[in-house]
């Protein structure tokens, strides 16, 4: 790597911002180069022991959420200030080649200071629509890297690549060589007593769960094929005993967490799955070509996560059922078609192998030291 020995990510936030800068880093690391990631926000002291766990070296720099109240707005604007002085500080002793920013709140003190001090900025965007801020910083960056092919492209006012999101090194590299095995890791891991010849529904809400998935998807006792059903259901944190009782009572063989470390084997147990449309989220579905129902969270920023399911559902490996939509009714109206044909749904999936990019961290290093090359030989 010529152009590109030190890269500084910027990733703190939400885990959709975090995961990738990481992963980002580590092949960084992997193939040669030095890493440094700027974190900050709520999250930092988790984040931090994860990059620690990882190899990867950190700095913290200050920062705050935009607030629509007087207080809060004069709250954030104080603390990006000081987040900008820390991170070029930090710009001086570790003298970067170019920053990365994966967007967020979290990531503008490094943002700005990288403009201010001259050191060539790239993006990142974990969406199929592209973020206010990326909108925004994409005036004063060299580049963007995209995990898909923006909706709103014409909003950038800098080159693009759909490079892909980088995902877990673990979803890559520990992933079991089929369902068979998937369903073996689960039994001797997690005590479960799975079968791979009868289908199994993975269901999940992100991070923190989801209401409208917890509480619709169910199983009543009567329901055709429901005894040869099994069903892996991350809860989210605080809800595992309602889930637990919930699927008790129905008499199915299920296996309830509220979260998992391990998903590439749920993934690749699952001959369906439903969840929610995050970048991440969909993204690993395709890379595991994975047949999805998607409820997009309808809270997120511009309704980003509708145009990721509709990228998804484009594929032939999603369908979409609107928050608002979510019943009882609806899911025993899926689960009926899923148990009638689990083999149509599992088949279907495969389309979505057509948005995979298992190389993505990679992708987007390339696109970053392409870049540079480009920038410097018109200098």
């Amino acid at each position: 790597m010529q152009e590109l020995n030190r890269l500084i990510i910027s990733c703190g936030g939400t885990g959709g911002h975090f995961n990738p800068g990481l992963s980002t880093a580590c092949a960084f690391r992997d193939a040669g180069g030095k890493p440094l990631l700027i974190l900050g926000g709520k999250h930092f002291e988790e984040q931090s022991k994860t990059a620690e766990k990882n190899g990867i070296e950190y700095r913290r720099v200050s920062c705050a959420p935009l607030a629509k109240n007087p207080s809060g707005a004069l709250q954030f604007f104080s603390q990006q200030m000081k987040g900008i002085r820390e991170a070029k500080a930090i710009f001086r002793e570790f003298k970067p080649d170019a920053v990365l920013s994966m967007g967020a709140f979290p990531s503008i003190p490094a943002s700005v200071a990288a403009w201010r001090s001259g050191i060539p900025l790239f993006l990142h965007d974990g969406n199929a629509r592209i973020g206010k801020s990326n909108r925004v910083f994409s005036r004063i960056a060299i580049g963007i890297a995209l995990s898909f092919p923006a909706v709103n492209a014409d909003t950038l006012h800098c080159p693009s690549s759909v490079t892909g999101l980088p995902l877990r090194k673990a979803l890559l590299e520990d992933v079991p060589a089929s369902k068979a095995e998937a369903v073996a890791r689960i039994n001797a891991t997690r005590g479960a007593s799975f079968s791979p010849d009868r289908p199994v529904v993975l269901v999940f809400g992100g991070s923190l769960g989801a209401a409208a998935i917890n509480e619709n998807f169910t199983i009543p006792i009567d329901h055709p094929g429901a005894k040869s059903l099994q069903v892996i259901h991350l809860s989210g944190p605080g809800k595992f005993d309602a889930i637990h009782d919930k699927y008790s009572a129905c008499g199915v063989n299920a296996l309830t967490l509220e979260s998992a470390s391990d998903m590439q084997n749920l993934y690749m147990a699952a001959d369906l799955v439903v969840c929610r449309a995050g970048g991440s989220t969909v993204s690993e579905l395709a890379i595991f070509g994975r047949y999805a129902v998607l409820i997009p969270y309808p809270y997120a920023a511009e309704g980003h996560q509708d145009d990721n399911a509709r990228l998804l559902a484009q594929t032939g490996a999603a369908r979409i059922v609107p928050n608002a939509e979510c019943s009882p009714a609806v899911f025993r109206g899926i689960l009926a078609e899923f148990l009638d044909d689990p083999d149509k749904f599992r088949e279907a999936g495969k389309g979505a192998l057509a948005m995979a990019q298992p190389q993505a961290a990679a992708n987007v290093i390339a696109f970053i030291e392409e870049s540079l090359k480009k920038s410097r030989s018109r200098q």
